[in-house]
């Protein structure tokens, strides 16, 4: 971490892995003002020189090993395969780095206690990278869904969905922590949670597997406290879906773009026969979850993705792959 001549305090980032998704980290790193990016590692070192003149980043790194043990980093963006996240996040952790982890977190509860250890043991930060959470659209859905702007909350649907057209991209592999419900069903799982703020009692779902040993499409059902029921489905055998929608006694939320919200999104209230437009301004996607960082590691403030949330969203995704296995209800309460 080093000062400006105004004294700010400037927060140095390494990312671990060349992985496509940090196309969509790179931008908001270098446009804020509280951070800088300063290398990027690859088990190649031409591979990670590479994309250090693409995007220019000062250093390259031919290892992860030789990213976490740079002096001049604060804090890993580990874009790794689900099944590396909490062995390099742990690593991270131990170097002493704050890490900023892309979902899932881990792909067990015992990883995650894990993490918390490690990263108490460290006095760092560890946050999950779901970006939705941190634009403006979603606070404003939870808000008005608790605010019984629909009436009293009776039922949630949540979709996200896409084609794999490549066989041998990672998420179709068990060994790399694959499948459609850890890459995207998180997302409407999540979503569910945090806006009706509760954690769900039960949970029923059912999976279509595919050679990789992965559920390529999943279907599910939650079900919360006051008889509020959650269904969803994940897959990379449909075509490009996704929304949420919040069903209530009175009318219906409908959120268009939930997952991947932009500058400009709008939500529809639908109440009898009037569906009202609601306008939503926003920010950059991935820009909320940087500056989170910032502000817990620079300010003290509290994290808007705890640890506490993220083995919560692990723990159904578990009981619905456990049900889906078992055909049978998982309990949760």
């Amino acid at each position: 971490m080093t000062q400006t001549q105004s004294g700010k305090q400037i927060l140095k980032w390494g990312i671990l892995s060349t992985a496509r998704i940090k196309r969509a980290v790179i931008p908001p790193i270098k446009s804020s003002p509280r951070h800088e990016l300063v290398a990027i590692a690859s088990r190649s070192l031409p591979q990670a020189e590479a994309a250090a003149r693409e995007w220019g980043i000062p250093k390259s790194h031919g290892s992860y090993e030789a990213l976490l043990a740079d002096p001049h980093i604060d804090i890993i963006y580990n874009p790794l395969p689900n099944s590396l996240h909490a062995e390099w996040t742990i690593k991270a952790c131990q170097a002493g780095k704050h890490v900023l982890c892309e979902k899932p977190l881990a792909l067990t509860l015992a990883e995650v206690d894990a993490i918390s250890a490690a990263a108490g043991q460290a006095g760092v930060l560890v946050a999950e990278a779901f970006m939705y959470r941190h634009h403006p659209q979603t606070r404003i859905v939870r808000e008005m869904v608790q605010a019984g702007e629909i009436g009293q909350l009776r039922l949630v649907r949540g979709v996200f969905s896409f084609n794999i057209s490549n066989p041998n991209d990672v998420r179709l592999s068990a060994d790399l922590g694959g499948g459609s419900i850890w890459d995207v069903g998180c997302y409407p799982i999540s979503y569910a949670r945090y806006v009706i703020g509760q954690e769900p009692l039960e949970v029923f779902g059912w999976q279509q597997p595919g050679a990789g040993g992965v559920d390529e499409t999943f279907a599910g059902q939650m079900r919360f406290a006051g008889d509020v029921f959650v269904q969803f489905d994940s897959s990379f055998r449909a075509p490009q879906r996704s929304f949420m929608e919040f069903i209530g006694s009175k009318g219906v939320l409908h959120v268009p773009v939930p997952f991947k919200p932009d500058k400009r999104e709008s939500l529809l209230l639908e109440v009898g026969e009037k569906i009202k437009k609601i306008p939503v301004k926003g920010q950059e996607l991935y820009l909320g979850e940087v500056d989170d960082m910032a502000a817990v590691i620079l300010e003290g403030k509290a994290p808007a993705i705890s640890l506490a949330d993220s083995r919560n969203n692990i723990a159904v995704i578990l009981a619905l792959l456990a049900s889906a296995r078992e055909n049978r209800p998982v309990s949760l309460s």
